[in-house]
């Protein structure tokens, strides 16, 4: 008796430590973010450095694994949940606080994450640079693994399905939508290794739109983002071309995350 105690004193780590119970329904959770600022928020659609470490850690804490699109498209293929809940990280519009502040950061947690930009405004004000865009999408992890993805947020973030009536015909329609749509790809993969298949719809304006979606698809694109808020609990009610969103603001909680994954 003695022996075993004095061994559990000297070597009290050998204890096994017990992992966290997986939920009885995982569920995935896609982050929207805009601008990272160093300081204090200057607006609501911001999060301050702060408040981003603190999500981050979150994720790590609450054992939620960071995944990608491609990731969320398996999943669907397979119709099996992963055991454990999932979040995916998503930034819109292209601020340079990406470049400066949100990648490092995502790179020292070996996270993922998905860059959605308003092509147009590339370069201009506090936008990040066509060389900046292709650094970040050449990152590369062990294994090969390119972590940052970018997808477009159309070419001059107007409304998609709000601009409707400002066309005489249905074809007129289908040649604007298709011009923000392929135009902003086209430019996207000049200065990224990787195809764009990925669409956030600018103001979340056209989620589920018939005419949107046909148009992303015939444009190549394989997901459609938006800003409906809503976890994504099932397989059966996974739409690639519809994906709901939480959006990360001023004033959101890290443990909103865990909120929206567990009710």
């Amino acid at each position: 008796m003695f022996t075993i105690l004095t061994f559990s004193l000297i070597f009290p780590g050998c204890s096994k430590i017990k992992e966290p119970p997986y939920p009885d329904e995982p569920k995935i959770v896609v982050l929207l973010y805009h601008k990272i600022a160093e300081g204090e928020a200057d607006n609501l659609y911001e999060r301050s450095r702060i408040k981003f470490e603190n999500d981050l850690k979150y994720l790590i804490s609450n054992n939620i694994s960071v995944i990608d699109f491609n990731d969320l498209e398996k999943i669907k293929q397979s119709g099996k949940m992963s055991a454990g809940h999932s979040a995916i990280i998503t930034f819109d519009d292209g601020d340079r606080s990406w470049y400066d502040i949100a990648v490092p950061l995502l790179k020292r947690n070996g996270m993922k994450a998905t860059f959605c930009l308003w092509v147009e405004k590339m370069g201009s004000n506090s936008f990040l640079t066509w060389q900046e865009v292709q650094y970040i999408s050449n990152i590369t992890y062990d294994g090969g693994i390119k972590p940052f993805v970018f997808g477009s947020h159309s070419y001059s973030h107007q409304f998609l399905m709000g601009a409707k009536g400002n066309f005489a015909t249905p074809g007129e329609y289908n040649v604007f939508l298709n011009w923000e749509l392929l135009r902003s790809k086209e430019v996207i993969e000049e200065h990224s290794p990787l195809e764009v298949q990925i669409l956030a719809l600018p103001y979340g304006d056209g989620a589920g739109d018939n005419d949107i979606i046909t148009a992303a698809q015939h444009n190549g694109y394989k997901f459609i983002r938006t800003s409906r808020n809503a976890v994504i609990g099932s397989i059966p009610g996974l739409d690639l071309f519809n994906i709901p969103v939480l959006p990360m603001l001023d004033v959101t909680e890290s443990d909103e995350i865990g909120y929206y994954l567990n009710n």
